[in-house]
């Protein structure tokens, strides 16, 4: 049997995930918005508390400017309200609210 080696990015999103893990009750990972048959952008993480939705924009690189540009982005497609929206930088593990 095979196993496909998860690239840093992934890692970073499980690593991410094992941490938050408790504090909701559901987690998804890589959600796809799509329009059609276009891409619109892709949730790295969405977190659920009971009516609360929480994103998290998974970078391996401190790339904060960039993940709040995806942020903008992200929010202005989806059809509800974001709780908070956070950047998780896998190579320092800092977690910032955006």
């Amino acid at each position: 049997m095979f196993r496909l080696a998860l690239n840093k990015h992934d890692r970073y999103i499980q690593e991410l995930c094992e941490q938050i893990r408790y504090d909701y009750d559901s987690i998804f990972t890589n959600i796809e918005l799509k329009k059609k048959k276009r891409s619109l952008c892709e949730i790295d993480i969405l977190a659920k508390k009971g009516k609360e939705i929480d994103l998290f924009e998974v970078k391996c690189s401190y790339r904060i400017t960039k993940a709040r540009k995806q942020a903008r982005s992200i929010i202005k497609h989806l059809r509800f309200n974001v709780h908070n929206f956070y950047f998780y930088c896998g190579a320092t593990g800092a977690l910032i609210l955006l």
